[in-house]
């Protein structure tokens, strides 16, 4: 649950891709994204009206974004990557290297990681210094328990992007599961001066208190992270280890 609250934070796709290219720019896409977001089924059907009226590009995109919301990782992965692939040679890399991003963030879901971590591998490729794809792969390692080289990819992302808590806070996971408890707490506390509230940050550290026989610190940051974050993955991962607690 950790590691999905980190991948789904961090990526941020659309309004990035937004930004960056004039193909998904128009207010259409916009009214179709938020649909597929927050009504996936109505985003959909939307998308697929959009597209048979000349939508292209963003349209299928949209519809992609619909099917990660629906649930559909695989379907949804297999459009991206299509869609990546297909586009013109005058898209700029970086925005086919996001869009490979977001495709990898559905095979990760979906529970494929080999996959995940070959398109992730391609978007690097084109994009190599994006600390949210480093940041993705990063957690694909994790995932298959290859912890120093998510650290790897870590370090690099924290060096383009000193200033991200969620960072810090998933390299303070990898540190604590290579029993570098000192760096891990290092960059947990790193993590929550940043962003004092951030939940990631409050389960992490409670964690490594746990381990360094702190219980007493270890509630406190368990409690604080409920209170504040009710209903988040990490403050329900926070119950279970107040209860193990």
């Amino acid at each position: 649950a950790f590691l999905t609250a980190i991948a789904l934070l961090i990526w941020a796709g659309p309004p990035t891709l937004a930004q960056q290219t004039d193909f998904l720019s128009n207010r259409e896409y916009q009214i179709c994204l938020s649909l597929a977001v927050r009504t996936p089924e109505e985003g959909f059907e939307h998308s697929l009206r959009w597209h048979d009226a000349g939508g292209g590009e963003a349209a299928l995109h949209c519809s992609a974004i619909a099917l990660i919301n629906l649930g559909h990782y695989e379907e949804a992965a297999a459009r991206l990557e299509k869609l990546a692939l297909g586009m013109t040679e005058e898209t700029p890399p970086n925005v086919v290297a996001e869009i490979l991003a977001h495709a990898a963030i559905a095979w990760q879901q979906a529970g494929n990681l080999d996959k995940a971590l070959e398109v992730q591998n391609g978007a690097l490729e084109l994009s190599p210094n994006n600390p949210d794809i480093l940041t993705d792969r990063a957690v694909t390692y994790f995932s298959r328990a290859e912890y120093w080289e998510a650290i790897d990819d870590l370090n690099q992302a924290l060096f383009l992007a000193p200033g991200s808590a969620p960072i810090h806070a998933l390299r303070a996971s990898a540190y604590r599961y290579v029993d570098a408890l000192d760096l891990a707490m290092e960059d947990a506390n790193r993590a929550l001066t940043l962003e004092p509230d951030n939940p990631e940050g409050l389960l992490e550290r409670g964690i490594i208190h746990r381990l360094q026989g702190n219980a007493a610190a270890a509630r406190r940051d368990w409690l604080t992270l409920i209170r504040l974050h009710e209903g988040r993955p990490a403050a329900e991962d926070a119950k279970r280890n107040l209860e193990l607690l």
